[in-house]
């Protein structure tokens, strides 16, 4: 049971890259960690640098500079929201969230937040949108943090407030990601 994951790059948005170099051997752990064969990437000047020109066509995600293209493997999705700050109350609230590469991304209809289910254990697993197609994953500090801000909507649902648009906390079964 899962909700809906914002669209996709489409297609052509490889079509007209430069060649395929196959699968380039880099790799983003569940747990945020970027690898090249194996080994974890230590330098976060670079791994930032990959992550600025990482995209995702489908289920796949390639890295697309202009001189070559390559896949690498995601286990999850590419980041991690690791930090929560929130300013304002009600509807005028504004939820911002930090990456594990320190993005900054803010809560709002262009960069919304759902809440899937993890299929073993039933917990439930929160997402944000941090460019079109590119994830990040809430840490479980961060997802109580946002739990501690829930307040009931008209409907009764439970979630929270941010640029006056109203993000659920509970999965729906209606949408599949």
């Amino acid at each position: 049971m899962t909700e809906k994951a914002p669209p996709l790059q489409p297609q052509t948005a490889l079509e007209k890259s430069p060649p395929i170099c196959g699968d380039f051997g880099i790799a983003i752990r569940r747990d945020g960690t970027w690898t090249y064969q194996g080994s974890p990437i230590g330098r976060m000047p670079l791994v930032k640098l990959f992550a600025s020109v990482l995209r995702r066509v489908g289920d796949e995600y390639w890295l697309l500079t202009p001189a070559e293209r390559g896949r690498i493997d995601v286990e999850d999705v590419p980041f991690l929201a690791v930090e929560l700050t929130a300013a304002g109350n009600g509807q005028d609230q504004a939820l911002t969230f930090r990456t594990n590469l320190d993005e900054i991304v803010t809560l709002d209809a262009n960069h919304p937040l759902w809440v899937t289910e993890a299929p073993n254990t039933g917990e439930p697993q929160p997402y944000i949108l941090v460019k079109p197609g590119l994830e990040a994953r809430l840490v479980r500090s961060v997802f109580y943090h946002l739990v501690d801000l829930a307040v009931a909507d008209a409907t009764g649902r439970m979630g929270v407030w941010s640029h006056g648009s109203f993000f659920p906390l509970q999965h729906s079964e209606q949408q599949e990601r």
